[in-house]
């Protein structure tokens, strides 16, 4: 039992970082000049902040498929739909940073809070804990939804 649990939390694990690697691929090579030279809002958060933020996310979204997983209620359209939201973050990433186009980007942000939100109510009919664990990444995808649109307007 414990090798099975091994093997899917290293699988999730490494199907959620895989997504954060083509974001912050996309964001350490593209983001620079044109990140710098546009306006942002003053709550705008230092740079450093995104790195572990988004660290401590992709470990929770992990933590929380994999619970989600070993529930007794677990259907596979739900792992579907947390790699389709896997694919939203990572597009929003390459959308935003590699395209320069806020406007898409928002777009994109828009569904993926709403794959977040449906992962959330899925969860939580298998594993309340998994759902819990995915309400800091909405919170954050909604603050930067905000971002988003601030970005879009002052610029």
């Amino acid at each position: 039992m414990f090798k099975n649990k091994f093997l899917t939390f290293i699988s999730f694990l490494s199907v959620t970082f895989g997504a954060s690697l083509i974001g912050t691929f996309s964001t350490i090579n593209y983001k620079e000049p044109w990140y710098s030279s546009i306006n942002k809002p003053a709550f705008s958060p230092p740079d450093w902040v995104f790195g572990p933020v988004w660290t401590t996310l992709y470990l929770m979204m992990t933590i929380a498929i994999w619970l989600f997983w070993h529930s007794k209620t677990r259907d596979k359209n739900t792992v579907y739909i947390y790699i389709i939201h896997l694919l939203f973050n990572t597009t929003w990433s390459v959308v935003f940073f590699v395209f320069h186009n806020m406007v898409l980007a928002l777009f994109v942000l828009i569904l993926l809070i709403g794959l977040i939100i449906n992962l959330i109510l899925r969860f939580k009919l298998a594993n309340e804990v998994s759902s819990y664990l995915m309400i800091p990444y909405l919170l954050w995808c909604s603050f930067a939804l905000i971002l988003n649109i601030n970005l879009i307007m002052i610029n």
